[in-house]
């Protein structure tokens, strides 16, 4: 009994440690620079510039606007951008699209984080990018081709804050800083869970018999054996899990931060059973797609991972 006590007091504090003193203090930085493109009015003009370029990938206007929100705030962001599509009309095609396209990226909310360890950022985003977009571009013409193209007469229009004036600049940070610490203490629970279910398998040696079924090819890779525990977590507990658990070994030296590269393509995005339950309580026209968009979502993934493994 001590021995899980302990257990339990170490996974808290390594996820309290994690979610105040890593993710708390980057997600009040992008945040607050986002809502302030946002009031200023420079994200719409970026959705007017971008919208014709991406309409081939079956992206409406406000797709972009999904594709920012995974890219420089966290997974839940695009919710917002969802639920608008979802009321707005916008065709099924679209919605599945953009639901595939914010799947099979990654999330801010666990690379720029990671990026203080040693992630390389900028290329997990380029290549995060352009597979999404790859994935979004199937499941339109292909993956969702026989979804209706319904339109209704609802306009789909996204209010920002207002930021004139010193006082409205001061209201937007608050706000974006009153919305990262809602992330970031909400991430606790799951932070703390997925540890202690790690210690729990490591403990129980789970872990070590699944280790000697997938040594062969995890030698193949050259991969260390902790991405098997750092899979389960992620694809069970969803990113911010995986993320906790990923850090407790680059800590403890159980995996590199070159290791952590090549891995993110498969491990950093919202494709898992946390990430999809969020993303389809957008509404109930979203859930209704969500088929042809994981496979959309499943083919940008494969994609990345291939990218990362030849790239690091």
């Amino acid at each position: 009994m001590s021995e899980f006590a302990t257990i339990i007091l170490h996974a808290g504090r390594s996820g309290v440690e994690l979610a105040l003193f890593v993710l708390l203090p980057v997600m009040v930085v992008m945040l607050s620079i986002m809502r302030l493109l946002e009031a200023k009015g420079i994200l719409d003009k970026i959705v007017i510039l971008v919208a014709p370029i991406l309409r081939p990938f079956g992206l409406p206007g406000y797709g972009v606007f999904a594709l920012i929100q995974i890219l420089f705030v966290s997974f839940t962001a695009p919710m917002a951008t969802l639920a608008i599509m979802d009321k707005g009309g916008s065709p099924r095609r679209h919605i599945a699209s953009t639901l595939a396209m914010v799947l099979g990226m990654a999330q801010a909310n666990v690379v720029f984080p990671m990026a203080a360890l040693g992630l390389n950022a900028p290329v997990v985003m380029a290549i995060s990018a352009l597979c999404g977009l790859i994935g979004a571009g199937l499941t339109y013409h292909v993956f969702a081709r026989n979804l209706p193209e319904r339109e209704d007469d609802n306009p789909m229009e996204i209010k920002h804050k207002d930021a004139e004036g010193p006082k409205g600049i001061l209201n937007v940070i608050n706000k974006a800083g009153a919305e990262a610490f809602k992330i970031a203490v909400s991430a606790i629970p799951m932070l703390i869970l997925a540890l202690v279910f790690v210690a729990l398998m490591q403990a129980s040696g789970v872990v070590g018999f699944l280790e000697k079924i997938f040594t062969p090819l995890l030698a193949w890779l050259n991969l260390p054996s902790s991405v098997i525990l750092g899979s389960i977590t992620k694809y069970i507990a969803g990113g911010t899990a995986m993320m906790g658990v990923a850090t407790d070994f680059i800590n403890q030296g159980l995996l590199s931060v070159d290791e952590f590269n090549r891995l993110a393509g498969f491990w950093i995005h919202p494709y898992d059973v946390t990430g999809i339950a969020v993303l389809i309580s957008a509404g109930p026209r979203v859930a209704a797609v969500l088929k042809p968009a994981l496979l959309g979502a499943g083919v940008a993934i494969i994609l990345r991972t291939i990218a990362h493994g030849l790239i690091f």
